[in-house]
C-alpha cells in the first residue's frame, strides 16, 4: 500500500497562537498545551499518531443571512484552548484555517481533499467554519475510502434548497443527493423546526426514506436519538439548531432550538459513536457573537465529542458474543423475527434487520441497527418498531 502524504499545508494558513491566546500562557493541563498547532513559529506539525485534526474554514460566501461567520474559527479556538482536558490523555493538532478560494468549489475541493487523507489515516476531521454548505465537502472526503455514508445533521431546516438550483448554505443537501458516484446511505436529520419547512420537502424526505426528526421529539426524549447518532459517519451541526438565548451568535437564530446543554449531549454522543469519523460545527458567526457565548458553547460542544470519543465502548455486536446478550422477539402479525443485542458493556442496544430476498448477497444477509430499550419494548408487544421498517426498506 503506498504511502498516505499529509503535507497539505499549501492549503492552510498557519495560526497567530500569541492571538488566540490573548498574549496569555496555558496551563500544563490544558488543551492550548496540549495541541500540535500549525503555527508561524513551530510550522507545520506532526500530527499521523493524533486521533483528532482541527481544521477551521474561513467560507461564508455561500452562508445565506449569516455573512461574518467565516471569522469564527479562531474565535472558537480561544475559548477551546482555555479548557481543560478531561480524565483522558488527549492526543490532537490544529491545521490552521483554509482560506476561502477563488471560488466556493475552490475551498471545497481544499476541504475535500484534506478530508480523504485524514480519514485514509483513521485521524477524526474536527471541522470549525464556515457555512453549513461546507458538509458537502465534509461528505466528498469519504470519496477517498469509498465507503457508503451515513450523514447525520442538526439542523432547524433540511437545507435541501426545493425549487433552487443554487449553492447556499439552505440547499446543499441537494448536491449530496444527486453527487456521482453516490456514497450516501442515509440521511438524517435531527431538531428540524415545522415553521422552517416545506410540506413538499417533509414529503420529498419521506419519499427518499430519509429519517427525520422534529425538534419537539427530540427534546422530549433526547436519549432516544442517541441511536440515530451512533449510526452515523459523519455529524454536521448547525449552530442555528440551538435557541437564540444559548446561542445568539448566528443570524440564522431563532427563539426555539436546542438548549446548550443539550447541543452538548448530542456533540458527546457523536464521539462516543465507534462510527463516527468526522465531526462539524457550522454557522458561528463572530460578528454577531458580542458576548462570546456562542463561540463557548461551540468550545464545549469540541470537548464533549472528545470526550465521548476517549469513552467509546467498542461494543458493536459482533466477534466475541460474551460481550453482548441475545434476544429473539416474534411478531406473529408481521410474520417477521427480530434479534435484538443488548451490550453488557454500555447496556445499548441493536437490532439485525434482514435484507429483502431478491438481495443476491453471498454472505451478509443481515443489517445491524442501532435501537433503544423501547424499540424492544414496542416488538415485544407485537408492534413493529419504525426504524426496522425503515432500514429495511432501504435495503430494498
Amino acid at each position: 500500500m503506498a504511502t498516505i502524504n499529509l503535507d497539505f499545508s499549501d492549503f492552510f494558513k498557519p495560526l497567530d497562537t500569541n492571538k488566540i491566546a490573548n498574549g496569555k500562557s496555558y496551563l500544563p493541563t490544558q488543551l492550548g498545551a496540549l495541541v500540535a498547532s500549525h503555527s508561524k513559529e513551530s510550522g507545520w506539525p506532526e500530527f499521523e499518531d493524533c486521533h483528532f485534526a482541527i481544521i477551521g474554514v474561513a467560507e461564508d460566501r455561500p452562508s445565506e443571512g449569516n455573512t461574518g461567520c467565516a471569522d469564527s474559527p479562531d474565535y472558537i479556538r480561544s475559548f477551546l484552548y482555555k479548557l481543560f482536558q478531561g480524565d483522558w490523555a488527549v492526543k490532537f493538532a490544529d491545521l490552521g484555517n483554509i482560506d476561502a478560494g477563488a471560488t466556493p468549489q475552490d475551498t471545497d475541493f481544499a476541504l475535500k481533499t484534506v478530508m480523504g487523507a485524514l480519514l485514509r489515516k483513521n485521524i477524526i476531521p474536527i471541522l470549525i467554519g464556515g457555512g453549513h454548505h461546507l458538509t458537502y465537502a465534509q461528505y466528498l472526503g469519504y470519496e477517498a475510502i469509498e465507503q457508503t455514508v451515513n450523514v447525520v445533521t442538526i439542523d432547524p431546516r433540511f437545507d435541501i434548497g426545493v425549487g433552487s438550483d443554487d449553492y447556499t448554505s439552505q440547499s446543499w443537501l441537494s448536491k449530496i443527493i444527486l453527487h456521482q458516484p453516490n456514497y450516501l446511505f442515509n440521511f438524517s436529520n435531527i431538531g428540524y423546526q415545522t415553521y422552517f419547512v416545506e410540506q413538499s420537502a417533509v414529503e420529498l424526505m419521506g419519499k427518499l426514506n430519509f429519517d427525520i426528526h422534529r425538534l419537539g421529539m427530540c427534546r422530549e426524549k433526547i436519549t432516544d436519538i442517541e441511536p440515530v447518532i451512533r449510526n452515523a459517519d459523519l455529524v454536521s451541526f448547525d449552530i442555528s439548531a440551538v435557541r437564540s438565548a444559548d446561542a445568539p451568535g448566528c443570524g440564522l437564530n431563532s427563539p426555539n432550538g436546542f438548549s446548550g446543554d443539550e447541543a452538548c449531549q448530542l456533540a458527546r454522543y457523536a464521539g462516543i459513536s465507534d462510527k463516527c469519523t468526522s465531526f462539524g460545527i457550522y454557522e458561528v458567526n463572530a460578528i454577531a457573537d458580542e458576548s462570546g457565548i456562542t463561540a463557548h458553547l461551540a468550545a464545549q460542544m469540541i470537548w464533549c465529542f472528545m470526550d465521548g470519543f476517549y469513552n467509546r465502548k467498542k461494543d458493536f455486536p459482533f466477534g466475541d458474543t460474551s460481550t453482548y446478550t441475545r434476544y429473539r422477539v416474534f411478531l406473529k402479525d408481521h410474520k417477521h423475527e427480530i434479534i435484538f443485542f443488548k451490550s453488557n458493556r454500555s447496556d445499548r442496544w441493536w437490532m439485525e434487520v434482514p435484507y429483502p430476498p431478491n438481495q443476491k448477497l453471498r454472505f451478509e444477509r443481515h443489517a445491524l441497527v442501532p435501537c433503544t430499550y423501547s424499540d424492544y419494548q414496542l416488538a415485544c408487544e407485537e408492534e413493529m418498531p419504525d426504524r426496522w421498517w425503515q432500514t429495511f426498506q432501504k435495503l430494498s
